[in-house]
């Protein structure tokens, strides 16, 4: 008996429900003339849809705007990693940049040494308690240097080769304190004087051109070449201009202060020149 009874309510659930159904569908058809029950029907059925609606668009509409702040997040992350990397990259472009020009002076350069031999050439290291002294490039015997050739950079008279391996090469600078370390030069004043660049006072900068007979008259801005009699380097590379005349102690003889045309401390690229006919080794170049 009991097992009848919940079959029947069964029945009578299922009859009900394809009733309410069958409604709903009538009342959904579009016409003009719509019954009370129907509209009664249509205002529950559209008030359970709003119902739903208005959580589902919410919950839709707040996953997209989780989205939007994710990727806005992650574009931002990016933006920020290449911003971090803007420093790095303006510093190489300014390097590049400075070296370019560099190498184009050297160039030009050069192009006014044309008859003599050349070799481009790189500072490897420096010897911090003697930054004056000496340097090291990246070319040696087996590149074709040579003891004693000339080293130039873009602006000018740099020192000369003092010993080379097969790869590398010691180079000892004009601001050398070696007292061997010589240079004969010439000033293009009225007319050419001699000498001979021998030290370098720290303190003022300049090289010093000594020899220089008492009673020449040099003026400042006069230029300063190497004259080639000494039988190592070429005639007129250019070392500097002449700041001012010193006379010497024993008042015979003068000494010229020369401000040297190439950067001593700040060094990267250099030419190693080669004089055509080289004589065997002198002290004085």
């Amino acid at each position: 008996m009991p097992q009848f009874f919940l079959n029947k309510r069964l029945i009578i659930l299922l009859i009900s429900i394809i009733l309410l159904v069958a409604l709903i569908g009538y009342s959904l058809r579009d016409r003009e003339n719509v019954s009370k029950p129907e509209q009664f029907v249509r205002d529950v059925v559209g008030f359970g849809q709003s119902i739903v609606a208005i959580p589902t668009h919410g919950i839709s509409n707040f996953i997209e705007s989780v989205k939007d702040i994710q990727n806005t997040y992650t574009e931002n992350k990016k933006l920020k990693a290449r911003l971090d990397e803007l420093p790095k990259i303006t510093g190489e472009i300014a390097d590049l940049k400075s070296e370019n020009e560099e190498l184009k002076k050297i160039l030009k350069k050069q192009d006014d040494l044309r008859n003599f031999s050349s070799i481009q050439a790189t500072i490897i290291s420096r010897n911090p308690d003697h930054w004056y002294e000496q340097i090291s490039i990246n070319k040696g015997g087996s590149s074709g240097v040579k003891k004693n050739m000339a080293i130039m950079t873009s602006k000018g008279l740099l020192g000369k080769v003092i010993n080379t391996s097969p790869s590398f090469s010691t180079v000892e600078l004009l601001s050398s304190s070696n007292p061997k370390n010589r240079i004969s030069a010439e000033v293009l004043s009225k007319k050419r004087e001699y000498g001979l660049i021998q030290g370098y006072d720290e303190e003022h900068k300049v090289l010093l051109l000594k020899t220089i007979d008492y009673d020449v008259s040099i003026k400042k801005g006069d230029i300063v070449n190497t004259s080639g009699l000494g039988g190592i380097f070429p005639k007129g590379l250019p070392i500097g201009t002449v700041e001012k005349l010193v006379p010497d102690e024993n008042g015979l003889t003068q000494t010229a202060w020369v401000k040297p045309y190439a950067d001593f401390y700040d060094i990267e690229n250099v030419q190693i020149i080669e004089r055509s006919t080289v004589k065997p080794d002198e002290e004085g170049e």
